[in-house]
């Protein structure tokens, strides 16, 4: 889908996910005498295609973990403590609280119409969300997941960016071709700063002296003391996400409408390269070292991984349908090493006549992220927790393998299920000749002395033919005759 910059909503619609990176520090507890203390950056991409977030190990360039978080969504931030992870859904109006210690969604807070960008101050006590159809930004108040203003902005708010120092929000307006900036003591719009047509991405520099705001064919650069534009670089065909690295040295430029991105010298304002990365680039963001940069494309599905010394893609990482990434977000999270998970499962039923359907139920601790079930028939499933059908009559031995990050492990139960054959039923004509068959079974019953006579002889016992209606149909379940 190519993006049409007349519209942030239409550029977008189909998806706009948000690439931040996350320094991770991974610890242990004390007491756990082999725990050992790493360090690993982490890139958050919402997929809109798949309604997920991808969690990329930018060690390893793997995805650890993929977090639901409901339809469409698109903006992300990490509040500095990197406990929590915040994203936009924009057909929802809300946006979910990631508990970065789970992977879980916690809460869901309601904003305005349309949310995207997202981004959160420095104390991480408040996160600025762009709500692109009700021109405002909302202001959530971290500890009590609340919106506790509403400010007003320009036509069609898309990108959000703070500076390093939490006093301004400064906020792209697509269709008035503008960026608002709020005091955030007042919540308050102090400025509006005319920019180039129909701005999207925009970023901050580490100082806070510069932003850098993506325009249709180029970047506007502000002076933050004046509010004013004080160059303006011409980039590829329809920039869209900024970046800047944690040096400030370079801005990172996606072209959406060439395949490329721009690198530009910070300090000349001039375009120092041109990196082609493929098709329908959206957001760049820099590895905490800027060592790396990652940019999502959007039809591929994927994200590739730039070496930022050489200007080279060196991997592709895949994630989920329809990537994208809109802005930059950096923090810095402690958690703990992943455990090995434990493999627990109870199933229902444990028994019956076949053919019989178990439900089986996965109780693993650890946080398993793949599950293999082999059901002792020979057949196998790779869901957490799947449903079996047995046909035929045994006692089976049932086993599940758990896998996360840290390692695996294997439950096994000895014929846990056990399946019993479908009894057999004997029934008469209306002559009383016996009929064999399963129950339920619809026929004329008929009295006839020398008919039970006959069939005594064969060894059935009297009571069980006795006694039953003459000349009447019946629909009835036999017991087994036989002794």
């Amino acid at each position: 889908m190519k993006v049409n910059k007349k519209l942030c909503s239409v550029a977008l619609a189909s998806t706009a996910i948000v690439l931040f990176l996350i320094l991770i520090f991974s610890t242990t507890s004390a007491a756990t005498a082999q725990s050992t203390s790493n360090t690993a950056g982490y890139a958050y991409i919402t997929n809109s295609g798949s309604t997920t977030v991808s969690a990329i190990d930018i060690t390893t360039n793997k995805v650890r973990a993929t977090i639901n978080v409901g339809r469409y969504p698109y903006g992300v931030a990490v509040n500095p403590a990197g406990t929590k992870v915040y994203v936009s859904k924009d057909k929802s109006g809300a946006i979910s609280v990631i508990d970065t210690a789970t992977n879980k969604v916690t809460a869901t807070v309601k904003v305005g119409k349309n949310p995207w960008g997202v981004a959160i101050n420095p104390e991480g006590t408040r996160v600025y969300v762009a709500n692109e159809g009700s021109k405002t930004v909302s202001v959530i108040n971290t500890e009590t997941n609340k919106v506790t203003a509403t400010v007003k902005v320009g036509n069609y708010p898309c990108g959000v960016a703070v500076n390093p120092a939490g006093t301004k929000v400064y906020v792209t307006n697509t269709l008035d071709n503008t960026v608002s900036v709020i005091d955030t003591a007042t919540n308050k719009v102090t400025a509006t700063i005319k920019v180039g047509n129909l701005p999207t991405g925009v970023a901050v520099n580490p100082a806070g002296t510069k932003v850098y705001v993506a325009n249709e064919y180029d970047v506007s650069v502000i002076d933050t003391a004046k509010n004013k534009v004080t160059a303006r670089v011409k980039v590829g065909k329809y920039p869209w996400g900024v970046a800047v690295n944690p040096a400030g040295t370079k801005v990172y430029v996606t072209n959406y409408g060439d395949g490329t991105f721009s690198v530009i010298n910070a300090a000349t304002n001039k375009v120092t390269a041109t990196v082609k990365v493929g098709n329908y680039p959206l957001g760049v963001a820099f590895s905490p070292d800027g060592t790396k940069a990652y940019v999502a494309k959007e039809t591929s599905g994927a994200v590739s991984v730039v070496n930022t010394a050489t200007n080279m893609v060196i991997t592709t990482v895949k994630v989920g349908k329809e990537p994208a990434a809109f802005g930059k977000f950096t923090g810095s999270v402690k958690v703990q090493k992943p455990k090995t998970p434990v493999a627990v499962f109870y199933a229902s039923p444990k028994s019956g006549r076949a053919p019989l359907s178990v439900k089986f139920t996965d109780k693993s601790t650890g946080t398993p992220t793949k599950w293999k079930w082999d059901f002792g028939d020979g057949s196998k499933s790779f869901l957490q927790n799947p449903t079996h059908k047995y046909s035929k009559a045994g006692k089976y031995t049932v086993t599940l393998k758990v896998t996360n990050a840290a390692g695996i492990d294997t439950a096994t139960k000895s014929k846990y299920i056990i399946v019993t054959a479908k009894p057999a039923a004997v029934f008469y004509d209306s002559r009383g000749w016996p009929l064999s068959g399963y129950a339920p079974h619809k026929g004329n019953i008929h009295r006839d002395q020398q008919r039970i006579t006959n069939l005594m002889e064969m060894g059935f016992r009297r009571r069980e033919i006795f006694n039953r209606k003459e000349s009447n149909t019946h629909i009835f379940i036999c017991r087994n005759l036989h002794g």
